[in-house]
Parts: structure tokens; sequence; C-alpha cells
């Protein structure tokens, strides 16, 4: 009856999915949401071969649609308690500004920020009340430094952080805690939308596309087990002690924060350039 619960979005894969059974693992009742709910199959298979398909209940949300969200009010106010949010459903746009339409910027916006705002608010009252609560959102190294062939998605994740600093100051009195989770590159995670990106022969951004496909297929062997950033998102939810704003995780991601903290932008882009067009 005082179990603790857990809501989490986008959990039909990657990250989600896997920080979905990990928080069951963790002894919390999760309230597993995803867009589409003919996509549950692959998280009720793993929670039946984990033991743990009696600690998770799978529900309808689409968090860019309010809709959707006054729906999902009935599932909050049937809760116990509301212990930890994480926000997880994302999506990545990606292309060169000058070839992509506002409309596109608009709907990376709409998920990856606007959503996660929409669902925190919804959300708020009840961790409010009850005086406790942590949100965990999931950034990116892309919401520290900046991609080129991914300003969408790097804008909206920079969004992501400055939204999460000022929400944890807010909060602060009420005693809830908002984390960020910066993973760097996995195997399931953002890059592979890289893939998607088709740039007309006669761009004149096509040879740069190429170089960025190249360099990311290169690294792709250098890319970590995403079931080390859903441990991470299940150690910090149930960690007693009063959590660290951010979390970087993944091979390279805190040199590489380091290393824009200490050089100028010109030697720091001077760098990256000439990894990628060489």
């Amino acid at each position: 009856m005082n179990k603790k619960s857990a809501i989490i979005t986008g959990a039909s894969s990657g990250f989600g999915l896997l920080s979905a059974i990990n928080l069951a693992k963790s002894g919390f009742h999760v309230v597993a949401t995803m867009r589409n709910l003919s996509k549950d199959q692959q998280l009720i298979e793993k929670a039946k071969e984990d033991n743990v398909i009696d600690l998770i209940q799978v529900e309808e949300l689409d968090v860019s649609s309010p809709q959707s969200i006054a729906r999902f009010q009935t599932v909050l106010s049937e809760m116990r308690s509301i212990d930890v949010l994480v926000n997880n459903a994302g999506l990545a746009v990606g292309g060169f500004c000058e070839e992509l339409s506002l409309e596109e910027y608009r709907t990376q916006f709409e998920t990856n920020v606007f959503g996660v705002i929409a669902l925190t608010q919804a959300v708020l009252p009840y961790m409010r009340e009850q005086r406790s609560g942590r949100i965990i959102n999931m950034s990116s190294i892309s919401g520290r430094i900046g991609f080129p062939g991914l300003s969408p998605y790097t804008a909206s994740k920079h969004a992501l952080e400055g939204f999460s600093e000022s929400l944890r100051l807010e909060l602060k009195p009420f005693s809830i805690d908002v984390v960020l989770i910066e993973p760097g590159s996995y195997q399931t995670n953002i890059w592979a939308s890289m893939d998607q990106v088709r740039i007309a022969e006669d761009s004149p951004y096509h040879f740069y596309m190429e170089k960025l496909k190249s360099e990311i297929e290169t690294g792709k062997q250098n890319h970590g087990d995403p079931e080390d950033v859903a441990r991470l998102v299940a150690q910090v939810a149930r960690q007693t002690i009063t959590p660290d704003l951010r979390y970087p995780i993944g091979t390279g991601v805190k040199s590489n924060l380091l290393f824009k903290s200490l050089l100028p932008w010109k030697k720091l882009e001077s760098i990256i350039l000439k990894k990628l067009l060489r």
C-alpha cells in the first residue's frame, strides 16, 4: 500500500523502456506511458522476463497533445502518490537550418520542451500537496554542446536545461527535486535519426551531411550500453540524499564538457570542424 510510484514517458523503447524496468526492479509502481499503445509488447515481454510485470501499468499519453494530457489527469487523480516523474519522451529532427522549415522546429519543441512543461504542470500540484517528489528530465550532451546538422534537437535540449535550472529553484521550498540526465552517444539514442536525414545531391550542405554521417558511423563502436543510463535513472529516483542537478553519462561526455568550460570557443570550434571535415 505504501509503495512509491513513478511515471515515465516514452516507455515503448530505448531509455524509456529500460528505465521503466529498472524503476520496477527498484520497487516502484511504474506508470509507463507511450503515445501508441500498440507498441507496448516489447515493454510487456521485458517486464515478464524480469518478473516485474505486476509493478508496471501501461497508459496512453502523447505529451504533445493537450487533449491526451487532459485525459491522463484521470490516471493522476487515482494515484496514491506521485513520487517520481521521468520526462523521457523525445524525438530528433536532423538537417541544416537553411533547409529546415519553421514547422519542423516547432514539431521538435512540442515534444522535447512544451510536452515536458505540460506534463510537469499536470503533476506538480500533487507533488506540491504531498511536499515531496523528484522530476528527472532526460536531456543530452546536446543540451550542453552544439552539433551541426541537429540544431532543432540541440536547441530543444538547451531549452530543457534552462527550464530545469529555473524549475529546480522554484520547487526547492516544496522539497521537490529536479534532475537532468545528460547521456552522450548510446546504441539506441537520437543519433540514429541522422540516418533518416535525406539531403538533395545538389544541396550546398550535401558534403557536410556525408561527413557527419561518416563520423557518426565510425563512432558507433564506442556507443554505450543504454542499460547504464536506465540504471542511473533508477539510482537517482531512489536515492535518499538530495541529488545533483546534472548527471552527465557516456564515453567522453565529461571530458568534452571540461574542454568546453576551459577552451575559448574559437579553439573549440576549430577542433570540432577539423575532426568533422578532415
